[in-house]
Parts: C-alpha cells; sequence; structure tokens
C-alpha cells in the first residue's frame, strides 16, 4: 500500500512517497519545492506523481502538515497557510488528485504523529528513564512560537493539540519575575511564547542589558538592534564569544526546562516528554548542560514523578514530514 505526504511551508515543500509494509514506513521517492512557484498544491503533487508513480500504483490516502490552523468541520479540513496564499480543502484535494483519503494538520501536530517513526539517532536524550508504553506522550516545541499537545495513548494515534503556548508564564524565581515584569510592560501579558521563542532569545538578551546591568560586545549590541537578533545570540552564545549571549542561552534553557515541567504535570507523561521545533536542536548544548533537567525537575513535591519520565529533543527536520506520512497510513487502515 503507498501513502503520499506532504510537510507545506512558506518557502519550502516537501513530498514524500512511502509504501507501508508491517507497520513501517518505507520510503519511495522524496523531493523538495519551491513552495512559491506554484499557485496551489494540487499542480504540485501532480507534478510529483507523475515523476515518481510506478505504473498502475493508486495511492490509498495522502496526509499534508502545513504552516497554519487547520479548521474541521463535519470531517471535512480547510486550512489557509500562514505565509502562503493558499487555500486547502481536503475534499478538494480528493477530487482533483484523485486519492480516497485526505488528511490535512498543522505541523506541529505533522510532529506529534511521527513519534513512531522516529529513528533513534534522531533523538538525544536529556533525561534516560523507561516509558511506560501505555502512557500518554508530551510534545513541547519552541520555534517561531511555542507549540504544545499531548499524544494520548492507543491507535489511531489521538492527538490532543492545545495552546499552551499562550497561557500566562509563571516565574520561578525573583530574576525571571524581573523579567516576567520587563516583558508585562511592553506586551500587556507574559506568556511563555512571548520568551520560548525565536523572537523570546531577543527579549531575554535586552533584559539582561537594559534591567540587569549586562554589557554586551559589540557583535551582540549591534544585533540587539535588529527586530531578531536570535541567530547572533545563537552563535555567540555557542562559540563562547560573548558572556551575556551565554547568559541569555542558559537563562532561556532554565525557563524552557521549567515551564516543560510545569506541563507535564499536567498530563504526567510517563510515555515520554519530547522536545521539538527549530530551537532545540540548534541548542543541545546547552540543553545537555543540565540546566533545563535542573528546571524540569525543581517541583517539589512532585520532583520524584518528574525524575521518572523520559526525555528527548527531537533532531530529526523531518519529522513533520514522516508524521503526515503516518497519519496518511493511518487513514488508509495501515496502522
Amino acid at each position: 500500500m503507498e501513502v503520499l505526504a506532504g510537510d507545506i511551508g512558506g518557502t519550502k515543500t516537501l513530498l514524500l512517497l512511502a509504501r507501508v509494509e508491517r507497520d513501517c514506513l518505507v520510503p519511495v521517492a522524496r523531493q523538495r519545492f519551491d513552495s512559491a512557484a506554484y499557485g496551489d498544491l494540487a499542480p504540485m503533487v501532480r507534478e510529483f506523481l507523475a515523476a515518481h508513480q510506478a505504473e498502475g500504483i493508486r495511492i490509498a490516502a495522502a496526509g499534508f502538515a502545513l504552516a497554519g490552523p487547520v479548521e474541521r468541520d463535519d470531517g471535512r479540513e480547510h486550512a489557509r497557510l500562514t505565509n502562503l496564499p493558499w487555500q486547502l480543502d481536503s475534499e478538494g484535494l480528493k477530487r482533483s488528485l484523485g486519492i480516497p483519503r485526505v488528511g490535512l494538520l498543522n505541523d506541529f501536530e505533522g510532529i506529534a504523529h511521527s513519534l513512531d517513526d522516529l529513528a533513534p539517532e534522531h533523538l538525544h536524550p536529556l533525561q534516560s528513564a523507561p516509558p511506560q508504553l501505555q502512557g500518554p506522550r508530551l510534545v513541547v516545541g519552541a520555534g517561531t512560537g511555542l507549540g504544545v499537545c499531548i499524544v494520548a495513548p492507543g491507535r489511531p494515534t489521538r492527538i490532543l493539540p492545545s495552546e499552551g503556548g499562550h497561557a500566562g508564564l509563571a516565574p520561578a524565581d525573583a530574576r525571571q519575575s524581573r523579567l516576567w515584569e520587563y516583558i508585562t510592560r511592553s506586551e500587556g501579558r507574559c506568556t511563555r511564547e512571548h520568551l520560548l521563542s525565536g523572537r523570546g532569545l531577543g527579549r531575554i538578551a535586552r533584559f539582561l542589558v537594559e534591567m540587569e546591568g549586562a554589557r554586551p560586545g559589540d557583535d551582540l549590541a549591534a544585533a540587539l538592534v535588529a527586530e531578531d537578533p536570535a541567530a547572533e545570540i545563537t552563535r555567540l552564545g555557542l562559540e563562547g564569544k560573548d558572556p551575556v549571549a551565554q547568559e541569555t542561552l542558559d537563562l532561556f534553557a532554565a525557563i524552557y526546562g521549567g515551564q516543560t515541567g510545569d506541563l507535564a504535570l499536567t498530563c504526567l507523561p510517563f510515555g515520554g516528554v519530547y522536545i521539538a521545533g527549530g530551537i532545540a536542536p540548534r541548542l543541545l548544548p546547552v540543553l545537555r548542560s543540565g540546566t533545563f533537567m535542573r528546571a524540569f525537575a525543581d517541583k517539589p513535591p512532585m520532583s520524584r514523578l518528574l525524575e521518572r519520565m523520559p526525555v528527548q529533543v527531537i533532531g530529526d527536520t523531518d519529522a513533520g514530514l514522516l508524521g503526515a506520512a503516518r497519519l496518511a497510513a493511518e487513514l488508509a487502515g495501515g496502522y
């Protein structure tokens, strides 16, 4: 049985043709496309299939993960992409592509669907513990924003999406309280996403300079004038070239770990905690330094519960694509 999957972004789209064999996905063909070169998804998919679909093979189902909200109504799914002028509709794609089952899902839901298909080398443990096979799993991911969802045990995979990234941030100590006040004055409130995101790195660095008296080097000072200094903060901090950048990354890791621990207390994910998103793989040395996990488990009297949860960073940049393929296989009855 063959399935089709796509990971659709404003800049690039990845398409995957895969075969389902014994509950495993076996890639047949994969191709990257320039999203802006196409007026819609269907022409891109038809071009891909014309090049890679073998004679007589019929695709049983398709799943498309996309950067934008997905609305579900009576079994029909609609999506408007955040950075692309496409409006997708599952029923319309079925008719246009001649595929009997089509599912749309948010890109973060795609990552959640991928957990059982990730290769061991793409999972980087921060805390090793035996997972409970029937336990819930928690996926948290800082990137452009902060994604949060719960994966409930059972087949088919049940994803419980949330907007936990927009919940108010609870400071863990006096310095985080001062940071909370700093963000609240400028933004009206301080959510988790205000700090646990690419823009959050810049906000933390500016707080340290403007409110805590930190003295940045010339490169960091120049970066902080820019709208999004996250990449330069990360580079300077990881290379040890600026103490303020290093302090920014350490404080980011402490907040990230603490907030992830708070989220874990709400659902007790003994099946595993997965740190996703674009920031975590780049900051893996910082997350492995111990700051993240100390903050994660510093929740007396519940620290011992948190110390029993496996915690891993997802390093696979194709996780969303794998999750879309997993969804397609489930729609086709292949799992």
